[in-house]
C-alpha cells in the first residue's frame, strides 16, 4: 500500500479536492496533525515506510532523507524548496517537485496590502481606536514614491504592476533577469545598494541562501533611505531581525511589514517588542510594524493574520 505523509496543516484545509485526488490515486494520504505543522524532529521518526512526502516549511534535511527507506518523491506545498536538501534527494534519485505560480498572485496582493497597511497606518489606527483612543495618524500617499523590488520573478513582476497602478516608480534588482526584461515591464534595473539608498519602500522576493547570512545585514539596512519601509514576505533569513529592530527604534527606518521570520513559529519574545520596552510593542517612538503569519497563500490555503506587536501590527517564485 502506498503512503503519502502530509506535514502541512494547510493542505486541503479549505477544499476537500486535493485530499480526494490523493485518495482516488491510491496515494494513501496521512496527516498526523490537522491544525499544526509536524513538530521539529518528528519528521525523521515518521519518514520510514513513507512513499511520498508533502511538506510546507519543514526542514527536509539529509538526515531525514537518509531515514526514508521507501521515499519516491518530495512535493513542496508551495514554491520555494530552500528548506529541502535537494542535493541529498538527488543523490537518492528522489525527485523534488513544487507548484510554480500557484500562489504568485496571492503573495503579490498580500504584499501590496502590507505596503498600504504600513504606510497609511490602517492597523495602527484600528488598534488604537479599539483601545479607546481617537488618533489622527499620518500616512503618506504612494503616488510619486519609489518601490524597490528585490527579486524580479513572478511575484515581483505582479507587485510591480500594482505599484505602477498606484503611481509609484519601480526599481528592480535581480542578477538572473536581463535588464531589458525589467525595462519591458516599466521598471528600472538597479544594483541592490542603489535600490536600498533610493527606495521609499523595499520589498523582498527571493530565497534565503543556507549558511550565507542575511542579505540585509546591519550595514545594508543602515544604508536604506531614512524613513523607508521594509517589506519581507519571502524568507525570514533574508533580514537581520535584531538590526532591523534597532534601526526601527532609533528612527532610521520608518516601518517594517513582515510575513516571514528567521524562526517560525516565533516561540520566543521577538526583538521588535523587546526593543520597544513593552510586551505589546506600543511606544510613542515605535514606528509602524506589521507582522503576519504566512498569509501569502491562495484563498483556499489562506491563514489567519495574527497581529502580535507594534503600533501597527506586520519564495522566490520565478
Amino acid at each position: 500500500m502506498t503512503t503519502t505523509l502530509i506535514t502541512t496543516p494547510t493542505f486541503s484545509r479549505h477544499s476537500p479536492e486535493p485530499w480526494r485526488i490523493l485518495e482516488q490515486a491510491g496515494a494513501g494520504p496521512v496527516r498526523p496533525y490537522d491544525n499544526t505543522a509536524l513538530p521539529g524532529g518528528e519528521l525523521r521518526e515518521r519518514i520510514g515506510g513513507v512513499d511520498a512526502l508533502v511538506v510546507g516549511m519543514d526542514a527536509v534535511t539529509a538526515d531525514v532523507i537518509d531515514s526514508a527507506d521507501r521515499l519516491k518523491v518530495i512535493a513542496k506545498h508551495g514554491v520555494g524548496v530552500d528548506t529541502i536538501d535537494v542535493a541529498a534527494a538527488r543523490a537518492r534519485d528522489i525527485p523534488v517537485v513544487c507548484a510554480p505560480g500557484s500562489n504568485s498572485r496571492a503573495v503579490a496582493e498580500f504584499t501590496f496590502g502590507l505596503v498600504l497597511d504600513a504606510t497609511r497606518r490602517i492597523t495602527a489606527s484600528h488598534q488604537r481606536v479599539a483601545h479607546g483612543e481617537w488618533p489622527k495618524l499620518f500616512g503618506p500617499e504612494l503616488a510619486g514614491k519609489t518601490l524597490a523590488v528585490v527579486g524580479f520573478g513572478r511575484i515581483g513582476r505582479l507587485l510591480t504592476s500594482y505599484a505602477l497602478a498606484f503611481g509609484m516608480t519601480v526599481l528592480a534588482h535581480d542578477p538572473y533577469v536581463e535588464d531589458a526584461d525589467i525595462r519591458a515591464l516599466d521598471a528600472t534595473p538597479a544594483p541592490l545598494d542603489e535600490c536600498l539608498a533610493r527606495a521609499d519602500v523595499v520589498s523582498l522576493h527571493l530565497p534565503a541562501t543556507s549558511g550565507a547570512g542575511p542579505l540585509l545585514d546591519r550595514r545594508r539596512l543602515a544604508t536604506m533611505k531614512p524613513g523607508a519601509l521594509l517589506v519581507n514576505a519571502a524568507r525570514g533569513g533574508l533580514v537581520d531581525e535584531e538590526a532591523l529592530a534597532a534601526l526601527l527604534v532609533e528612527g532610521h527606518l520608518g516601518g517594517a511589514a513582515l510575513d516571514a521570520f528567521a524562526h517560525e513559529p516565533l516561540g520566543r519574545p521577538a526583538p521588535y517588542a523587546a526593543r520597544a520596552g513593552r510586551p505589546d510593542g506600543r511606544s510613542s517612538r515605535w514606528p509602524p510594524l506589521t507582522r503576519g503569519r504566512r498569509m501569502g497563500w491562495p484563498a483556499r490555503g489562506g491563514r489567519a493574520l495574527r497581529q502580535v506587536a507594534g503600533e501597527s501590527g506586520g519564495s522566490r517564485e520565478r
